[in-house]
């Protein structure tokens, strides 16, 4: 049975209480002969900066170096509101992408069936939802320079963003795209604002070669990113994997996580490039929610996000697609049973915790182990 070094990052807020149920689930795998797992936990965004006055300090992001996936939980909240801007907890997840050179964000937006009737849209639009947002993660606006702010004088400032994007960044996530594509349903949508940015002008040119030179049987679209957001809302499941820059990236896959009725649902992976010599790649997995501050000890988090992305590493880090399979379909059918925590509940009378809801979880993958 292999083993498996697993970097842990918790972070603030609710992130502590919903990794607890991920080692659950990694301790049932390891019981169960799956799959073994090592742990090791450290410090990040909030909980960093009090114990090192930084987000991440040099120890645990030489421990996220060395391990084979980092699982990270979520950062922020009020009480950091007034650090300064190069610490703030967000720091610690930018320089974890950064440092890991993680360049390719994957954003699934699932709708289970049992949850339909919690999407804001009708039932028939989400229900059986299956899209996969591709995004660029380590370029574009969110790293561009100059990134400053200019003091104009007459009290007048200037904030100044950078949007660049090189062909070699544009084509790496390209490729991540249209290969995904090839494993579900054989469609890439590519999103950019070639109307009026030179930067989508060019994002548009090297998809368009990529396509046309290594993935002819995939099918390609384009659409601006305007454009896309409204489709999404209008009729979703006309997409299957959406390839977009940073920025869109980030609005678009928080506009497909609603879609399916709680961003508690989803979770996200963030992969490098593919090591020639090992066939390893760094990766950081993590739940699309955040930290949630107001319900943080309360027992009222969603723990399937975080669960669903240790299946994703599962999946892309370590092989493992019939156990990521497993936690899938037990996820499925616990809600299926209509267990439901306080963020999915609807209209329900009552709710279960955080830790119930990860043992449900546990109790299924026992039965469908058998």
């Amino acid at each position: 049975m292999a083993t498996y070094n697993i970097f842990l990052l918790p972070g603030d807020g609710i992130g502590p209480e919903v990794m607890t149920e991920v080692e659950k689930v990694a301790a049932f795998m390891g019981q169960a002969g799956l799959a073994s797992f090592n742990f090791e936990r450290g410090l990040v965004g909030g909980a960093a900066y009090d114990a090192h006055g930084a987000s991440i300090s040099e120890d645990h992001m030489a421990l996220a170096q060395a391990a084979d996936a980092v699982l990270f939980g979520a950062v922020g909240g009020p009480k950091w509101d007034a650090v300064p801007y190069d610490v703030r907890p967000e720091a610690g997840l930018l320089r974890l992408r950064k440092d890991l050179a993680l360049f390719a964000n994957l954003r699934p937006a699932i709708c289970y069936p049992a949850l339909a009737d919690a999407s804001s849209l009708k039932r028939e639009i989400v229900e059986d939802l299956d899209i996969m947002i591709v995004r660029e993660l380590t370029g574009g606006v969110y790293f561009g320079e100059p990134k400053q702010i200019i003091d104009l004088g007459n009290g007048q400032k200037r904030g100044i963003d950078t949007q660049v994007y090189d062909t070699y960044e544009i084509e790496r996530i390209g490729r991540v795209a249209f290969e995904l594509a090839r494993k579900r349903k054989n469609k890439v949508t590519s999103s950019e604002k070639r109307n009026v940015m030179k930067s989508g002008v060019l994002w548009n040119e090297v998809i368009t070669a990529l396509h046309k030179r290594e993935f002819p049987d995939v099918q390609l679209e384009h659409q601006l990113a305007d454009s896309l957001g409204m489709q999404l809302v209008r009729w979703p499941k006309q997409f299957d994997v959406i390839v977009t820059d940073n920025l869109f990236g980030d609005m678009l896959s928080d506009v497909a996580a609603m879609l399916t009725g709680s961003l508690g649902m989803l979770p996200s992976a963030s992969l490098g490039e593919t090591n020639p010599k090992t066939g390893k790649r760094k990766a950081l997995y993590e739940p699309v929610h955040g930290s949630a501050p107001d319900i943080a000890g309360k027992g009222l988090a969603n723990p399937i996000a975080m669960i669903g992305s240790f299946g994703m590493a599962l999946r892309y880090s370590f092989g493992l697609g019939e156990a990521a399979d497993m936690i899938e379909k037990a996820i499925s059918n616990v809600l299926a049973s209509g267990l439901r925590t306080a963020d999915i509940k609807g209209d329900a009378a009552s709710y279960v915790s955080t830790t119930v809801m990860g043992e449900a979880i546990v109790a299924e993958l026992k039965a469908l182990v058998g």
